[in-house]
């Protein structure tokens, strides 16, 4: 097996690959060999423009020296040191790192070493807060219908995704959802925020009412809802869920795994959106996707009110293996000083209206029936085949890998989501490529 062989169906069985149809996938395989800049290579050398950012992580761009390079050294000092009751200069210098990038009382920085376990770990923070502030009756979570928070049981247990939860079982007890907010019939079309919608947030005073806020520990919701097809929240439904939460105590957890780290043009969506919750899980971009890592922000109250009691004893009975692992704690401190220096956050900002053109160009193609933008986040949504949902966001998905375009397909939607260093000629080509494609299915 060499690095640029064509596979042997043979050599595929071993891998069961991950949100995948295995068997589809190795009948005709779609094989990435290398990455540079906004590209991936096959390996037989045929060139894909990367417009979903690997899987909504590499922000920066691919093959960054700066990152390889500070990862390789930390691996030859020292490749990992134990997390518990131990310390090593590095993790503290990428918590100082993400610190700034947040609201000034959001300073203190958990690590762990994906999305899914920083959902997990915000929901634990979340109980353990309430029951060290003498209110253990808070025990109920909220998440949202169409939500994603990655794959662990908590995640899916607050998540909203039909297929990521109906195949495990009863999942966490005492969890309800808040409806999604997408609304074809009133915001189809729009650019950037929907106008109609802020009013579903007044669901949670229904949800309140009827478990009691004495009995609800968090809300989690993503700031935009971005694997289950790019949902952009409505002007003013944010608020109105702060305002909710804060009246009745109930802490409010974004999920910034993907609006994190530049996506919406702002380091956080909580800066974007002027709107602060409790706490903030994040990943992906943390490392630019080279190093598996992720972490969860909580608010100064939050941390206080763990550090009471004995100097000696343990505070928060969690934590990984991996937490602030080195070297991917070398991986995300050359990323965030990528961020800095070349100004990333400011240029998708600037970059935005340029994008938005290009989704909306798409309007009028065939099977078209809403288009969506924030920030450098765009969506197709594609009319399904009548009784094969999926069907055509994947054919569509597959004719643009075959032009050598990379997006995103989740169910009939196409979702994308390019690294920040995009050029003009870049949102060109993306959005010419897929427009031929949408005529050529049609």
């Amino acid at each position: 097996m060499t690095a640029n062989a064509p596979l042997q169906r043979a050599e595929m069985e071993a891998f069961w690959m991950p949100f995948t149809a295995n068997r589809q996938f190795k009948a005709n395989p779609r094989m990435l060999a290398r990455a540079s800049g906004m590209h991936y290579w096959t390996p037989e050398g045929r060139q894909i423009l990367d417009a979903a950012a690997g899987l909504w992580c590499v922000n920066a761009g691919h093959g960054r020296k700066e990152i390889s390079e500070a990862v390789s050294k930390q691996i030859a000092t020292m490749e990992y040191a134990p997390p518990f009751q131990m310390g090593h200069p590095t993790a503290f210098q990428l918590a100082n790192d993400i610190a700034s990038w947040l609201p000034k009382d959001m300073g203190h920085v958990f690590f762990t070493n994906s999305g899914s376990e920083s959902v997990d770990t915000a929901l634990k923070i979340a109980l353990a807060y309430h029951r060290a502030r003498g209110e253990a009756s808070r025990t109920r979570f909220i998440g949202r219908e169409r939500g994603y928070h990655g794959v662990g049981f908590g995640g899916i247990s607050v998540g909203g995704m039909v297929n990521n939860r109906k195949w495990f079982g009863s999942m966490l007890p005492g969890v309800d959802h808040l409806p999604h907010t997408h609304d074809l019939a009133k915001n189809a079309y729009t650019r950037g925020m929907p106008e109609h919608g802020a009013n579903l947030a007044d669901e949670l005073e229904r949800i309140v009412a009827l478990h009691d806020a004495s009995n609800i520990a968090a809300v989690i919701v993503e700031p935009v809802a971005g694997s289950t097809g790019v949902l952009i929240p409505p002007r003013g439904y944010l608020e109105r869920l702060r305002s909710v939460c804060t009246r009745h105590g109930i802490l409010l957890i974004f999920d910034e795994v993907i609006t994190g780290f530049g996506r919406l043009g702002a380091p956080f969506g909580t800066s974007f959106f002027g709107v602060q919750p409790d706490m903030i899980t994040m990943a992906k971009g943390l490392t630019n996707g080279a190093i598996p890592m992720g972490a969860v922000a909580a608010s100064d109250q939050i941390f206080n009110a763990f550090m009471q009691g004995p100097e000696g004893a343990i505070e928060l009975f969690h934590g990984y293996t991996y937490s602030a692992h080195p070297v991917a704690c070398a991986a995300g401190i050359a990323t965030q000083e990528i961020y800095r220096k070349e100004g990333l956050f400011a240029r998708a900002s600037d970059m935005a209206p340029y994008w938005a053109d290009g989704v909306h160009s798409l309007k009028g193609l065939p099977h078209v029936i809403d288009l969506r933008n924030l920030g450098l986040i765009g969506a197709v949504e594609l009319d399904p085949i009548a009784g094969k949902p999926g069907l055509r966001g994947y054919n569509t998905f597959v004719r643009a890998f075959e032009q050598g375009l990379l997006v995103r397909v989740t169910g009939d939607i196409i979702a994308m989501s390019p690294p920040l260093i995009i050029e003009k000629q870049h949102i060109d080509q993306v959005f010419g490529v897929l427009g031929g494609v949408l005529k050529e299915l049609a």
